[in-house]
């Protein structure tokens, strides 16, 4: 979606006709309706840009951190849902997720997130739980939009605790 190397918007040009194309098609769609309610967040996080100093709105970085937090409120909600046996409205949030997820970078998971993990413990020569931090951040600063930081949290704990 986005080219690192362009300080070009191209993940806002993308919502937006993507947004465009399927309100063609049908406006009443769960894709239609996901996509409206990014784009509100993203108009919100320009009024906020705006109000300091920053002209020309968000960047394509702010884009995504908006787009994991509505990932991370639907998963919650969906979760709720679904304790409560509201099964439809959490398969609901399920299905903007999914749409949600198809604008974010493909998420560093399992065993290879393990890997990065012993890569930066490794890099850093980290030995114990005071080098947490450290690595977290060197985590942070590598991965930035393919991490878990809750996930890569727990690991690194647990490999620096061993």
């Amino acid at each position: 979606m986005t080219d690192p190397s362009t300080n070009a918007p191209q993940l806002r040009a993308q919502l937006q006709a993507d947004l465009a194309r399927i309100e063609q098609e049908d406006d009443q769609s769960v894709e239609a309706a996901t996509l409206r309610l990014v784009m509100c967040a993203v108009h919100d996080r320009d009024a906020d840009a705006r109000a300091h100093d920053q002209c020309k709105g968000c960047d394509d970085s702010v884009i995504q951190g908006v787009l994991a937090l509505m990932v991370r409120q639907r998963e919650e909600s969906a979760n709720k849902y679904e304790d409560a046996g509201r099964i439809e409205m959490a398969d609901r949030e399920r299905q903007e997720i999914d749409v949600i997820q198809r604008y974010l970078p493909e998420q560093i998971q399992g065993p290879a997130l393990e890997e990065v993990v012993q890569c930066v413990i490794t890099d850093l020569d980290a030995r114990g739980l005071k080098d947490l931090g450290r690595c977290m951040t060197e985590l942070k600063t590598r991965y930035s939009d393919r991490l878990d930081p809750i996930q890569a949290n727990k690991i690194v704990k647990r490999s620096l605790a061993s």
